[in-house]
């Protein structure tokens, strides 16, 4: 098949788990003999431009004409059997998908976040779960300022929403969701249950499994509140108080919260901050862990780090809720604690490691799962079904002269 991948590129200063599953999905299609090719915008870009220009980004995150221009152009000379959209924050706009209608190419999207119910994508206010706005106006996340902190920023994000809501729920043939938690909070909020499915992300295979017992127990990921990081140093000095388990935390990564953990961290043998790990390192402190333990307290829409820790052969300590319940098997692959609870935490740490003989049994589990649910054959023969369903889809829909609004050329 020839497609088109549409992403708006997360600034490099942070690394970006959905760049990386882009960028592993575009590999994965290149290699099996499809071609692919790529239009993006890079959020790294608008600090090139002018004053005026940065001004004028606001403006471009409901509506970029510019991009419908182009992008229409593009498909029309290449003819793509379909376009694969990802971000479209805050450069790209869902002008991508009139760009689709006008030139006739079937859309399908992956929903890494909540962007389609929730103006900032994570169904999170004040460190707390919130859904004021799905299903409903987003007019409260602009109240709250749920954006940055920001009424006026997250306005753009909000209008972007309340303008493009039907041209998003008919202008793609299916939608990608990467957990089946996520699609059950998606269609509780009235998108339309037909359109989505179930497409977990895949994880390249590291090539090797753990060989030993490990190491550390690890926490790979951003350093913020909403990623349970304060949870887990309760945690830990509550398990530290009791003895500790006879491997140390070590804690990968940057946010908000690094000068705290850093400060936590300091002179203490049990605990090592190691800042933020490249690729190599990333997979190399995963295939020598204990545990990888994901206490988010955020309702994740997958847990790339945990599918990670499967692919090494390694068992995974996570929040029980959202997506983690359906990536960790209790104890099978992993265990799960209660969400918010340092207590329950610093239980499950304990018991994880504990019994070195039920950690390998664990692992091997994790492993087995992962070979059956999150390998890259598994990757890519969902892509190609998806991507099937959706040609046939819209090839149904032009024989039976489908009207929906976002069909018709030159719809607005």
């Amino acid at each position: 098949m020839h497609v088109l991948v549409v992403h708006n590129r997360y600034a490099s200063a942070q690394p970006s788990g959905e760049n990386r599953v882009v960028d592993q999905e575009v590999a994965l299609l290149r290699a099996a003999g499809h071609r692919v090719g790529v239009f993006e915008r890079r959020s790294d870009d608008i600090a090139a431009r002018s004053l005026l220009g940065k001004a004028a980004v606001p403006l471009l995150v409901p509506w970029n004409p510019a991009v419908r221009t182009e992008l229409t152009a593009r498909l029309r000379a290449e003819r793509p059997d379909v376009v694969h959209v990802h971000n479209v924050f805050p450069l790209l706009s869902p002008a991508v998908l009139a760009a689709c209608a006008d030139a006739g190419v079937p859309a399908v999207a992956t929903l890494h976040n909540y962007s389609q119910v929730c103006p900032p994508g994570t169904l999170r206010r004040d460190g707390r779960s919130c859904t004021e706005c799905a299903g409903s106006t987003p007019l409260p996340a602009v109240r709250h300022g749920c954006y940055r902190n920001s009424r006026l920023a997250t306005l753009p994000l909000a209008v972007g929403l309340s303008l493009n809501r039907r041209r998003w729920w008919s202008g793609v043939e299916r939608f990608l969701c990467i957990s089946a938690a996520q699609r059950d909070v998606l269609v509780r909020s009235g998108m339309p249950p037909g359109r989505l499915t179930v497409k977990h992300n895949f994880v390249p295979d590291p090539g090797a499994c753990r060989a030993a017992a490990g190491e550390h127990l690890l926490f790979l990921g951003r350093l913020a509140e909403a990623k349970g990081v304060r949870l887990l140093m309760t945690a830990w000095d509550e398990v530290a108080a009791g003895g500790g388990v006879g491997a140390p935390l070590v804690i990968a990564g940057a946010g908000p919260l690094e000068g705290e953990v850093a400060a936590w961290a300091a002179g203490r043998d049990d605990v090592r901050y190691a800042g933020l790990y490249d690729a190599e390192e990333c997979r190399q402190a995963v295939a020598r862990s204990v545990a990888v333990v994901a206490p988010s307290q955020a309702l994740e829409t997958f847990g790339l780090v945990v599918v990670e820790a499967m692919a090494a052969g390694v068992p995974a300590v996570a929040a029980g809720h959202a997506a983690f319940t359906e990536l960790v098997g209790e104890g099978v692959t992993g265990l799960l604690h209660r969400p918010g609870d340092p207590a329950s935490l610093a239980s499950c740490i304990r018991g994880i490691a504990a019994d070195p003989v039920r950690n390998r049994e664990l692992g091997r589990a994790a492993r087995r799962r992962y070979e059956q649910g999150f390998s890259p054959a598994v990757g890519l023969e969902r892509l190609e079904e998806e991507y099937r369903t959706a040609i046939a889809g819209r090839s149904a829909a032009t024989r039976g002269g489908d009207t929906r609004p976002g069909r018709g050329e030159g719809s607005r």
